[in-house]
């Protein structure tokens, strides 16, 4: 082979892969459209008549889960199946928000913490990476870094709505968090970056609660815990 055949089989290669990277970043910024739309749909529980519609905005989320989900079919469809890592950086950036946006809805549900299966499950992908396009433990756990950020703005805007039990609620839910986090043994230098912010909400959360405390209004909170989340 010539140097110019092998030179034009080369340009031909560049070309696919171009094409490549130009399918991904269509259907991924389609994803980023949908993931703002989940975003402004719950950012809404932050204002005081917010925390009356919890339910109603998190099945409205879940609904849109489900265009989330049509929309990574497509995106598995773009590129060679074994070849995940090698254009990963073009999701990872909107996959972390979505499995963010998918923890704040199961913690808006039930007040725990998603595992990685269920929200692969909401997502419409896969736990286990031996089976395909799948959810990236380094992902995961970025996604959950973020939703400790989104409680700690959380606990803040429900003292001004009244709510004086749910920042004790996030309290504890946070320091768990924590606990966990502090297990890992984390390498990844981004990853471990977002995880040394994490104390920062720890602190602005329990900053929230002493507030409550000299104002002795978590005693109010802790009696009327048995009411209503």
């Amino acid at each position: 082979m010539s140097v110019s055949d092998m030179f034009a089989a080369l340009q031909g290669a560049l070309g696919q892969d171009q094409d490549i990277r130009e399918e991904i970043r269509k259907v991924v910024q389609a994803l980023g459209q949908t993931a703002r739309e989940i975003l402004t749909l719950l950012q809404g529980v932050h204002q005081g008549p917010g925390f009356q519609h919890i339910p109603k905005k998190c099945q409205k989320a879940r609904e849109h889960f489900s265009t989330v989900r049509t929309q990574m079919e497509s995106l598995k469809t773009k590129f060679p199946a074994d070849q995940y890592y090698r254009f990963h950086e073009h999701w990872r950036f909107v996959l972390q928000r979505l499995v963010f946006l998918a923890a704040f809805v199961v913690y808006l549900e039930s007040e725990t913490l998603v595992t990685r299966e269920a929200v692969a499950e909401i997502l419409g992908i896969e736990a286990d990476r031996e089976r395909g396009f799948h959810l990236d433990i380094e992902d995961y756990l970025s996604g959950v870094l973020t939703l400790a950020s989104e409680l700690a703005r959380l606990a803040v805007n429900s003292v001004t709505a009244g709510d004086y039990s749910r920042p004790l609620r996030i309290s504890t839910f946070i320091n768990e968090l924590d606990s966990g986090f502090r297990l890992l043994n984390l390498k990844n230098d981004s990853l471990r970056k977002r995880y040394d912010g994490l104390k920062y909400d720890v602190k602005k959360i329990e900053e929230v609660v002493y507030d409550l405390s000299i104002r002795g209004l978590n005693k109010e909170a802790t009696v009327g815990a048995g009411g209503e989340k």
